[in-house]
């Protein structure tokens, strides 16, 4: 399960130049995550890019994607990737030497775009870090054409399951992931576009599963200390837990996952 949990250095605040390297590894490893590759192949498919188009990728961290999504558009097409981490946006730019990509300082909620100039929007694991993601949302109906086309992919961090260990103590565990901005924000993608005017056109949903044999700790023990320090498990029932983890990981019988959706919808026109 590659993710960050919300409330890191992906919002705006929270952002620490000097701190690139782990964003850097965590894109990195959700880039190559089975399930994250299913879900953005589904939604490419379903947004149905053409040559000569032009594409806004909203958060475009490391710049993959966007690199993906300009392949499709052509030497015709226009790829654009707004980004407000200066650090992310040094490594995308780094990473597409010759490229057509241009990689622009920006926020959701303010997009560096004029009125109806976009015909595509890309936004992957986004709006979860967000305070206000319905601004996030209409700025994107207001940035597309006509007829523009949007894929929203995000993380519901309510569908967090992790298993074995005893199930109150688990659930007091996986709550802590819910401490974001916008940790429901996998289900409430359709609400969102449907109030901001858009058709929805396609849904889909990957479960990204983490390793059955190994635990992912760094994750595992920060929403760990973090029960603990809210006093929702005590030490021993939180030891007892990563012993139950550790030991169904050396035996291969680890379930950990998170489950991703995407929609694809249009502005119609």
């Amino acid at each position: 399960m590659a993710q960050i949990q919300p409330g890191t250095g992906f919002q705006q605040r929270h952002i620490d130049p000097d701190r690139v390297a782990p964003l850097v590894g965590a894109l990195d490893s959700q880039d190559a995550n089975p399930g994250v590759r299913r879900l953005r192949a589904w939604a490419e498919e379903a947004l149905a890019v053409r040559l000569g188009e032009r594409l806004l990728d909203v958060g475009s961290g490391t710049g993959s994607q966007t690199r993906t999504l300009a392949v499709a558009l052509g030497p015709e097409g226009v790829a654009i990737g707004v980004e407000p981490n200066p650090s992310l946006r040094a490594v995308a730019e780094e990473r597409s030497p010759g490229s057509r990509v241009r990689f622009v300082h920006g926020e959701a909620s303010a997009l560096p775009v004029p009125d109806a100039s976009m015909d595509l929007v890309w936004c992957e694991r986004v709006l979860q870090h967000l305070a206000d993601p319905d601004l996030a949302v209409a700025e994107m109906a207001r940035v597309l054409r006509p007829g523009g086309r949007v894929a929203l992919l995000d993380t519901d961090w309510g569908t967090t399951v992790l298993h074995p260990g005893d199930p109150s103590v688990v659930h007091a565990l996986t709550a802590a992931a819910l401490q974001g901005a916008n940790p429901y924000s996998g289900r409430r993608l359709v609400g969102q576009l449907s109030a901001a005017g858009f058709v929805v056109d396609d849904r889909g949903s990957q479960a990204l599963l983490q390793d059955h044999r190994t635990v992912a700790w760094p994750l595992i023990r920060m929403l760990g200390e973090s029960a603990v320090r809210t006093g929702a498990l005590t030490e021993h029932q939180r030891d007892t837990l990563y012993a139950d983890l550790a030991e169904a990981g050396e035996r291969g019988a680890l379930h950990m996952s998170v489950t991703m959706f995407g929609v694809v919808a249009h502005r119609p026109g």
